[in-house]
């Protein structure tokens, strides 16, 4: 097998079946190692990927380029878009990647026989150019790396609710340490204390 079947079947497995994001997302991972020259998947921590969806295009660049939420290495902005940036950590050096607008009709045409549009994408984006089926845009990132990457070690308490706050997110405001939500962006509002578990 080439390394793009490969991995293509190891994004397989993570949803036992092959789908055209999942596709788009290890072409996306592989274009980036080729352009930030670095060996991809990579065993090290060296490139952070900060995609701007969930789902099926994520786990393909998680295989092709080794980089997992887990290990620290992805981050989730969702922005409801099937794209990524993917950063050398050393040389700060960043691309953006995206599907070019134009690769579905692409794929249809380079694929006449398929069936249907989802097995056009599915395996046309399979062997396409990348030129023809990404677009890269060199970028900058707005906020510096060190806080994105954070400092894993680091542990606070919030002052108001009590919970350890890891990796140096915390917040201080007027002298208190907070964690996000104390501090009034937390993405849930505490309806009861405390919860008892469901009666079987």
């Amino acid at each position: 097998m080439t390394p793009l079947e490969e991995l293509l079947k190891a994004a397989a497995a993570l949803h036992h079946h092959l789908c055209p994001r999942q596709v788009l997302g290890v072409r996306m991972g592989l274009y980036a190692g080729e352009l930030l020259g670095l060996d991809l998947p990579q065993a090290d921590k060296r490139l952070l990927t900060i995609a701007e969806t969930d789902g099926c295009a994520v786990d393909g660049i998680s295989v092709a380029t080794g980089c997992w939420v887990g290990r620290r290495t992805l981050r989730i902005m969702d922005y409801g878009k099937v794209a990524a940036t993917f950063v050398d950590t050393r040389t700060e050096r960043a691309v953006r990647i995206a599907p070019r607008e134009t690769c579905r009709d692409e794929a249809r045409i380079l694929v006449p026989e398929a069936r249907n549009r989802w097995e056009a994408q599915l395996l046309g984006y399979q062997t396409m150019p990348a030129l023809d089926l990404l677009k890269v845009q060199e970028v900058r990132l707005v906020q510096p790396l060190e806080a994105i990457v954070s400092r894993p070690g680091r542990k606070a308490s919030c002052q108001v609710c009590g919970e350890e706050i890891i990796n140096d997110r915390q917040i201080v405001h007027e002298g208190s340490t907070l964690c996000r939500a104390c501090a009034g962006e937390g993405y849930y509002e505490v309806r009861r204390a405390a919860v008892q578990p469901a009666v079987r």
